[in-house]
């Protein structure tokens, strides 16, 4: 068994010819080789359900049998266990492949049930690169994934590249692909798209014969010890952050040109970015000023692009519909609906536009190379638990204070007012684990009630804004409409408020 280390990028093809001129690679002549794949599964996909892949690859007159477990993945870094050796095709004899006792046996009992479910056919290009202490294997792999007849939607394209770590340290992986990602003139601007990707060929090609398109991803509750260091709480964080918003990048990435992306997956993105950015800011004291200066600046951008384009699916999507049942007698909407959905089409164009740009793909694998980086090895100063306790109280001593200044203000004291809300639920969704599970659950209660209003308050106050653009008439009679339905929830926004001020929340 070997513990393979890799990192995977997806690219465009139109930047194959500058990837094969860059310095690094040029100077090396890259074997190649046509591999044919063919991976294996139940009827059942009993393997897919463990999220285990065996299959057979063809090299020449050789076939080769594999298997690979799940691992782990994060900004498209991945380790997992893999075992291959020799074998005759159809002969899977894991008893001598797997050394792993238990998973041999549960793979024997299944081998006779085992049937082609999907192909890979590609040729790949193969340069060793021996840079400092590591020796990293570089694969080039163009070809298609193919399943059942092979035709229509049962082909896709493949085009990938794969750094895999033979020897050395895994950073070296991150710092080869940042490396490469700046292009033969070593320079951002005119930088590879290269977008590290945790789903691998077996997990695409089982999406393919499903017929599945990614779809949104939720955040995963992180778990935390008391006995973690702050910086390698944040760590944690950071990474799980990162890796809600690449599951559902990597679905808008596989929008057509003419067709607008799910509307989840840019919430999902925009979350994503936004509990990374609260985790930068809650985490701040413990890590270096300048690296959180940066990275606050660096994922602005992003989440600013990704901010327009939701605003503009929830108008297209929720508040327009909604305004034009209200005002069905006054206005008519088609002509508003065409212009919302146009400008619609535009935000979403240019944020993917933002994740499609070579600088988004270098900055991806800087940060995550960065919070690799973080020493983690100081002993913690307190318990982790107790500090979490110390700090949500400081924060809802702060939501108290905008709930007070938001009961006499107008628009931006209730957006301060969510913002805060907003910081407060996401450090305490980071702290969780650390605290008392009844009274995070109260305080998540409490929370969103609050929440929900506001939010519904900020939506009718951005279809205000968006729709003061619009040069039709039909639009300022939905503007009138959106005021009155503010001034109706304005009405119970000072209870909800009191409500608030009065409940003490408690974490330890």
């Amino acid at each position: 068994m070997s513990l393979e280390i890799e990192l995977k990028l997806a690219l465009r093809a139109n930047d194959v010819p500058r990837l094969k001129a860059h310095p690094l690679l040029a100077a090396r002549k890259p074997r190649r080789e046509r591999l044919l794949n063919t991976y294996f599964d139940t009827s059942t996909l009993a393997l897919m359900a463990q999220r285990i892949a065996v299959r057979e690859r063809q090299v020449g007159r050789r076939t080769l049998l594999t298997v690979k477990t799940a691992g782990s993945s994060v900004g498209g870094l991945s380790q997992r266990q893999e075992w291959e050796a020799p074998t005759q095709p159809g002969q899977f004899d894991f008893a001598t492949l797997v050394d792993d006792e238990a998973l041999a046996s549960s793979l024997s009992a299944l081998a006779w049930q085992l049937v082609p479910v999907f192909r890979t056919d590609f040729e790949r290009h193969t340069w060793q690169l021996h840079l400092g202490e590591a020796h990293i294997e570089v694969a080039l792999d163009q070809g298609r994934i193919t399943t059942g007849d092979g035709q229509g939607p049962h082909q896709e394209a493949l085009l990938e590249l794969e750094l895999e770590l033979k020897a050395g340290p895994p950073d070296a992986l991150l710092d080869l692909a940042h490396t490469l990602a700046l292009g033969p003139g070593g320079d951002a601007a005119s930088g590879i798209w290269l977008h590290p990707v945790d789903r691998s060929k077996a997990e695409r090609g089982l999406a393919l014969f499903l017929g599945q398109k990614i779809q949104p991803t939720l955040a995963q509750a992180l778990t935390l010890r008391d006995d973690m260091s702050a910086v390698s709480a944040f760590r944690c964080a950071a990474l799980s952050c990162i890796s809600h918003f690449q599951a559902n990048v990597a679905g808008l990435l596989q929008t057509g040109p003419d067709a607008l992306p799910d509307p989840e997956l840019i919430h999902q993105s925009r979350i994503a970015l936004r509990r990374l950015r609260t985790g930068l800011r809650l985490f701040a004291p413990f890590l270096p000023r300048r690296f959180t200066a940066h990275w606050q600046s660096q994922w602005r951008l992003t989440a600013q692009a990704l901010g327009e384009a939701r605003n503009w699916d929830v108008l297209a999507t929720e508040g327009l519909p909604a305004l034009l049942d209200a005002a069905a007698d006054e206005a008519s909407g088609e002509g508003v609906q065409a212009w919302v959905e146009n400008q619609r089409r535009t935000a979403n164009r240019q944020a993917l536009a933002q994740l499609t740009h070579p600088s988004h793909t270098s900055n991806l694998l800087a940060f995550t190379r960065a919070v690799l980086a973080l020493p983690t090895d100081s002993p913690p100063e307190s318990s982790l638990a107790e500090w979490a306790g110390k700090h949500l109280m400081l924060r809802h001593q702060r939501l108290r204070r905008e709930v007070r200044r938001a009961l006499n203000a107008g628009p931006e004291g209730r957006h301060n007012l969510r913002i805060e809300l907003k910081k407060l639920r996401y450090a305490q969704s980071f702290l969780a684990s650390l605290l008392r599970p009844k009274q995070v659950a109260r305080s998540t209660a409490t929370l969103a009630k609050v929440q929900d209003l506001l939010g519904h308050l900020n939506d009718l106050s951005t279809a205000q804004a968006l729709l003061a653009e619009c040069p039709l008439p039909e639009a300022q009679t939905l503007r009138a409409r959106a005021e009155v339905q503010i001034q109706d929830g304005l009405k119970d926004l000072p209870r909800v408020e009191r409500k608030l001020l009065k409940t003490h929340l408690l974490w330890r």
